[in-house]
């Protein structure tokens, strides 16, 4: 055993060891209790990250645990590899977007192997390869012809120079982030699959869920968006156009419908197409509606602009005329496009009603009184009882809820009704780089699924696109085909899925990620799934999530899992922040430094006090820690902590700096302490050794100095246990092995039972780092001297009499002040403690001439001596 740490030769012969004996491999085994253990899958972008680390490494803590307490634990990886920042880089370097990703897949996957993951590669999955979106083809055309997945017109953001689809966040102050072309709102053809026919059972599923944390659950609640409301219909006649119909309108406040002054409808809206057909200034107000953002946040933000149209509706109770105006703030795939306005109780109304002078009418009695005068107040949108609404006035709002129900049902003009904000999910992309919608178009047979024998549709891999469009709809090659059905000229659809589809049923493949005869093999899939535990980012809280639970539903009514949801445990790792350095350009703009540059000045507390860039010497400005990213340039580069301090040293740091749900701050000295410890167990374990293997410990003579030493490692091993175990807590799991590393070294080593007791300290502190610094532990348990691998062994288990204490020490108090201690047999009592307590010569002193009213006893611990 080497006298000093020397991770990169320790790391590299550890992994050396488990590649040989493909160590991480597994296969089912009934009977053997199964653990799946998922972290989210990268994005090939080149290079890991510090999120990376800390992501993977707390999967790896788990995964190893819980094989250490003997289960069969499945943990794969694998790359999700389609979408944009794969078209940006190709046309940025005039590369095949697969060339880009191939080369950047096998450089992480090298660095996550250098992190020393338990990771079973033989199941790898790569999203952007035919055998992998050949099932999901599958799937999309099984889905298509049961109606789950249909294709309809759909409303987006369209570049007519690129003439491309762009996403929200292309869109640049109105404008193509490539071209700088003024976006445009286009109407094309689209398709969806139907996720809100399954609204209320992932809403109801997250009830199943008490292994996730709430606040995802109450994102996920939020952004279903149940609600019950009313389905109110507003009549109009318009004898000019000889149109007569109803305006369907859904709100959640039908206790308001009296205060109804005006109706909004979206720019889309068959009514505004109809107001607009001789209104030449109102076919302008639509257009620039359609130029806008599709984007709902957007839409809630943006200045609320309105015009008037001809057309009027009639109130459905009063008959009252109410005039329809197109407005921006109204969302056409949000409800029936339209909205009944009551100014007086929703800020948005009361924001357009105030600007062009609508009326404003108040109907409900609200902590703020029976007016509603500007400006906008958050009381006016309470709940409370009704005023100037006729009959249904001094009703609640349960009781006007049903009391105008069933005034609309007798009038045929409304019925209560559940809806959700969710909406169907549109998969179309305009793009590349993305599995092919997998259906041909025929002039004479439609929309034809392509068979499964033809499956899969491969996307041609040598393209470099130009960002001027789809380069698949420019290429005959591709699109050229025939109708499977009646053998005619036909064309092969050229948008891709969304990338959201490929990460929406992952988890599942790795189950069986060779078989050929299906999406999965179910049999494969159900000895695994659900997955125990899935660990990643709460910035995927909503959509990721939410469309793979979606899809786990799919698959379940494919029969192909017999489970309802893929993820019973979810933990949602913090950030790793880290300080930010800039200076203040002369254009107002900040050049950003990253931390590797610049030197610190400290003061005598460690304060920094002045930061220098080394490069020139001169101050820059300290911005604080923030999320390490590129922009700020703040991160750091994990691969080159690797190389300097090793990986057990980069993983041991992630898990000490902070609980995993919370964020990480990097620190250089952090990483440092970490390196020390690792030297400290490293060093303490040489000199152990080198002096040879103990014989067995003999528990049934140690004295009372061996006794302290020995109850010190079973705290150690069962408070570890339960951090790592039951909360992963695995910092302060970290804090007890250093704990114990404290009383290992000042542990006297006089007799052979004193390196006895040293060798079992050595163990539990081996077997406690295990899951963490796996390469050291590997190391330390062959020297020492067992034959089997640190993995094969079990987790340490404590032994309840080495924590029984034979003597108590306990702390002495007068009036709430430290005076001193005492030790008393464990089982003395109150009164031979209270005696004792009274009879030490710093109680007599700091009692003499008081009267001592009241001795308090908190067993084990203290006594307390009230007197005065």
């Amino acid at each position: 055993m080497h006298e000093h740490y020397q991770p990169r030769e320790i790391e590299a012969a550890a992994q050396a060891f488990w590649d040989a004996r493909k160590s991480f491999e597994v296969s089912e085994e009934p009977g053997k209790p199964t653990y799946y253990c998922l972290s989210m899958f990268p994005y090939p972008s080149g290079k890991l990250h510090m999120g990376h680390v800390r992501n993977y490494t707390i999967g790896d803590v788990i995964a190893r645990y819980q094989r250490m307490l003997g289960k069969n634990v499945l943990q794969p990886m694998g790359w999700d590899a389609f979408g944009m920042p794969a078209e940006n880089a190709a046309m940025k370097n005039n590369v095949a977007p697969a060339k880009w990703t191939y080369e950047n897949i096998a450089y992480m996957k090298t660095q996550l192997k250098s992190l020393g993951l338990a990771i079973d590669w033989s199941r790898e999955v790569t999203t952007c390869k035919p055998d992998y979106y050949r099932w999901e083809q599958w799937l999309f055309t099984r889905l298509f012809e049961k109606g789950v997945i249909y294709r309809k017109n759909g409303t987006v953001n369209w570049d007519p120079v690129d003439q491309t689809v762009l996403a929200n966040e292309q869109v640049i102050d109105g404008r193509g982030w490539r071209s700088g072309a003024v976006i445009e709102k286009r109407e094309i053809p689209m398709y969806y699959f139907k996720i809100t026919a399954y609204a209320e059972e992932l809403l109801q599923g997250l009830d199943d869920l008490p292994g996730w944390p709430e606040q995802v659950k109450t994102m996920q609640r939020n952004w279903i968006g149940k609600s019950k409301g009313m389905e109110v219909r507003f009549p109009y006649h318009q004898p000019s156009i000889g149109e007569d119909g109803v305006l369907k309108v859904f709100t959640t406040r039908p206790d308001t419908l009296m205060g109804a002054t005006y109706v909004a409808v979206a720019a889309e809206h068959p009514l505004a197409t109809l107001a607009a057909q001789d209104d030449a200034e109102l076919q302008a107000f639509i257009a620039e509606c359609k130029a806008g953002s599709v984007a709902e946040a957007d839409m809630a933000t943006q200045e609320k602009k309105g015009r008037a149209t001809s057309l009027f509706v009639e109130h459905p109770l009063t008959g009252e005329k109410l005039p329809v105006w197109v407005a921006n703030y109204v969302l056409m795939h949000y409800g029936d496009g339209a909205v009944m306005a009551v100014p007086a109780h929703d800020e948005r109304d009361f924001e357009f009603a105030s600007k062009y002078n609508l009326p404003i009418k108040a109907v409900v009695r609200t902590s703020a009184g029976d007016e509603t005068p500007a400006p906008w107040q958050a009381a006016y949108g309470e709940h409370g009882q009704l005023i100037n609404s006729g009959e249904f006035d001094g009703l609640d709002f349960e009781g006007a809820f049903d009391a105008m129900e069933v005034a609309l049902l007798k009038k045929n003009l409304g019925q209560s009704r559940v809806q959700y904000r969710l909406r169907d999910w549109g998969i179309s992309r305009q793009r590349y780089w993305g599995c092919p919608i997998p259906i041909i178009h025929c002039d004479g047979c439609g929309d034809v699924p392509v068979p499964e024998d033809q499956l899969p549709v491969v996307l041609p891999e040598d393209v470099v696109p130009d960002g001027a469009g789809s380069p698949l709809a420019r290429l005959p090659e591709f699109y050229e085909c025939t109708c499977p059905r009646c053998g005619q000229a036909a064309r092969r659809e050229t948008d891709t899925m969304d990338t959201f589809v490929e990460s929406s049923w992952y988890f599942a493949r790795y189950a069986s990620p060779h078989y050929e005869g299906g999406m999965v093999d179910p049999a494969a899939a159900n000895h695994w799934l659900p997955v125990d535990q899935y660990i990643g980012g709460i910035e995927h809280a909503i959509l990721h999530l939410l469309y793979a639970r979606f899809f786990h539903k799919l698959m379940r009514d494919e029969g192909l899992v017999t489970s309802s949801e893929p993820f019973t445990n979810l933990l949602t790792q913090g950030m790793v922040i880290a300080e930010t350095y800039y200076r203040t350009e002369a254009n107002g703009g900040k050049t950003w430094f990253n931390p590797a540059d610049v030197d610190l000045e400290r003061d005598a507390k460690a304060k920094v006090i002045r930061a220098t860039l080394r490069s020139d010497g001169q101050p820059v400005e300290i911005g604080g820690t923030e999320k390490m990213s590129k922009s700020k340039n703040n991160g750091v580069d994990p691969q080159s902590m690797i190389d300097q301090f090793g990986a057990d040293t980069c993983r041991l740091f992630m898990m000490f700096a902070s609980p995993p749900d919370m964020s990480a701050e990097w620190s250089d000295a952090g990483v440092e302490g970490a390196n020390r410890f690792l030297r400290r167990v490293w060093r303490l374990a040489q000199a152990h050794v080198a002096q040879g293997i103990p014989g067995p410990l003999q528990v049934t003579g140690l004295n009372d100095g061996q006794k302290v030493v020995r109850r010190a490692i079973h705290l150690a091993i069962r408070q570890a246990g339960q951090d790592v175990g039951q909360h992963h807590k695995f910092n302060t799991a970290i804090a007890q092995v250093m704990t114990l590393m404290n009383v290992l070294e000042k542990a006297p080593q006089v007799d052979e039972q004193d390196r006895a007791l040293l060798h079992e300290g050595l163990e539990a502190v081996t077997l406690l780092l295990a899951p963490i610094t796996p390469h050291l532990s590997h190391e330390l348990w062959q020297r020492l001297g067992h034959a089997e691998p640190v993995i094969d062994a079990a987790w340490p288990k404590h032994d309840e009499s080495a924590l029984v204490q034979d003597t108590l020490t306990l702390v002495i108090q007068v009036n709430g002040k430290l005076r001193g201690q005492i030790d008393m047999p464990a089982d003395a009592s109150r009164e031979d403690i209270e005696a004792a307590a009274r009879s030490n010569e710093n109680v007599l002193r700091f009692t003499e001439g008081q009267t001592i009213r009241k001795v308090i006893v908190v067993p084990g611990k203290l006594v307390n001596i009230v007197a005065n």
